[in-house]
């Protein structure tokens, strides 16, 4: 039975359908025998994993209906309550994107009920609203639902229209959906074709090197080809939202269920679309990365090591450690104290060297390069306490609410301006949430309020021992 609405519910807000009769069968009883036997003929698949979202096609029946299929029989019956349909603007420009906050879609089948609390806690979340010109001719929503309501006869929908593309708007709604569905029995859906109307040949290698990027989560480099406008697929954006959005719930992996291209029913093969079905699941969780307490008693002593070296000296150590563990790609930080007070701090954010070896020149750099510090001398080595932080990789965060104080390193960035904190700073200076954003952007010479406006909040977490 298809979610039920009450009398008020359906006052609020019904959107008619609109491509019945063009996409699909606007007769039930043909639509439903016709999404029968679509799911009936796709091929079983079980993950090892709950699955989170899926990438599903958007073109008439006829053309993709085979390959969404394959997408929606991964989840047939499953006890989803609640299904976040995210569609490409194909007929009208808009900035962010537009949420179906009230009432259900019609379909054949009947209606489909939004979930209106969680449409509410999405808008709230992104700060985007309901602007009806989205919904009123959009397809890539629509076509989407009768598949839901056989699939998941149960569930819910919460119905969202992206505008233009941009990165700001793609990572906004992945933080929002990251800060609303966690823990949620709430299934994503990214509706996308891929490349249109190439040839064949240059379709599927097209298509070919998306799905490769897709499945190996690159959305740095699916948002900069989304933002070109490159024809690799119409949803971009809704994909990298439910890829990011599906990363921060765990290890995130993604299944290809199926491919294919519009040629297979006899459209001519010199303009082709091309249709992916994929399903976003989460695997096993890896296991965190973690130092043993004769580790890190190695790389403190390494540290002190490099920085007596090389302030008696001036030579860097030579070092090659044993242990498998120290030649890991990790970011280091380095704190030297000296009777308990700040005697010099750098480090490296990003992974870009071993650990062993991020030690030794963070090591040497605190000692003799940070600004605000003269070089240490030869007879302050004896009264130097060294502090070593090992860095988790950095996440880009869109909701600064999301910044734990005590848990959460800090980085603060805005054009050439980056401005770092450790998460032990906040602690030891007693710092509110706020008060820890206002200092990592003065720390980065930006205004302390530039975590308000427009500047990029990264955080990270850290490995701490002395």
């Amino acid at each position: 039975m298809l979610a039920s609405l009450s009398a008020s519910t359906l006052a609020q807000g019904l959107r008619a359908p609109v491509w019945a009769g063009k996409f699909y069968s606007a007769q039930p009883d043909t639509l439903s025998s016709q999404l029968d036997a679509l799911l009936d003929q796709s091929q079983k698949i079980t993950l090892p994993g709950r699955v989170v979202a899926l990438i599903v096609p958007h073109a008439g029946y006829a053309y993709s209906g085979p390959v969404a299929a394959a997408a929606y029989s991964l989840i047939k019956g499953k006890d989803y309550k609640t299904v976040v349909i995210i569609g490409p603007s194909h007929y009208y420009g808009f900035n962010g994107c537009s949420i179906y906050l009230r009432g259900g879609y019609k379909t054949p089948l009947g209606l489909a009920a939004v979930d209106e609390e969680l449409a509410a806690k999405i808008a709230s979340a992104s700060g985007f609203s309901y602007i009806p010109k989205a919904h009123q001719q959009e397809h890539s929503v629509e076509v989407q639902i009768p598949f839901i309501q056989k699939s998941l006869p149960q569930a819910k929908i919460v119905p969202i229209v992206m505008g233009y593309q941009t990165k700001k708007t793609i990572t906004c709604l992945a933080e929002a959906l990251a800060t609303v569905l966690t823990g949620s029995k709430v299934l994503v859906i990214a509706s996308t074709d891929l490349s249109h109307f190439y040839p064949k040949d240059k379709a599927n290698k097209t298509d070919a090197q998306t799905i490769s990027l897709i499945q190996n989560f690159k959305t740095n480099t699916l948002l900069k080809k989304i933002e070109r406008r490159e024809n690799i697929m119409c949803g971009g954006g809704p994909v990298v939202s439910a890829l990011l959005y599906a990363r921060q719930q765990g290890s995130a992996k993604v299944k290809i269920l199926k491919y294919s291209d519009s040629s297979q029913t006899g459209t001519s093969p010199d303009r082709v679309v091309g249709y992916l079905a994929a399903g976003v699941y989460l695997g096993p969780a890896e296991a965190a990365f973690s130092l043993t307490p004769s580790e890190k008693k190695e790389l403190i002593q390494l540290a002190r090591r490099a920085i007596e070296q090389f302030t008696l000296e001036k030579k860097i150590l030579n070092y090659q450690p044993q242990n498998a563990t120290l030649r890991t790609l990790k970011g280091v930080f380095v704190t030297i104290k000296k009777y308990g007070r700040l005697r010099g701090c750098i480090g490296f954010i990003e992974p870009i060297m071993p650990l062993y070896q991020a030690v030794i020149q963070a090591a040497i750099y605190a000692a003799c390069r940070d600004p605000r510090f003269s070089p240490l001398s030869p007879n302050e080595l004896k009264h130097l306490e060294i502090e070593i932080s090992v860095l988790s990789p950095l996440k880009k965060i869109n909701n600064p609410s999301l910044v734990t104080v005590g848990k959460h390193g800090l980085l603060i960035s805005k054009g050439d301006k980056r401005g770092v904190l450790l998460p032990q700073v906040p602690v030891e200076n007693n710092w509110s949430q706020s008060e820890f954003l206002a200092h990592a952007c003065l720390k980065a010479g930006l205004p302390q309020d530039a975590w308000k406006h427009g500047a990029d909040i990264y955080v990270f977490e850290a490995i701490v021992f002395h």
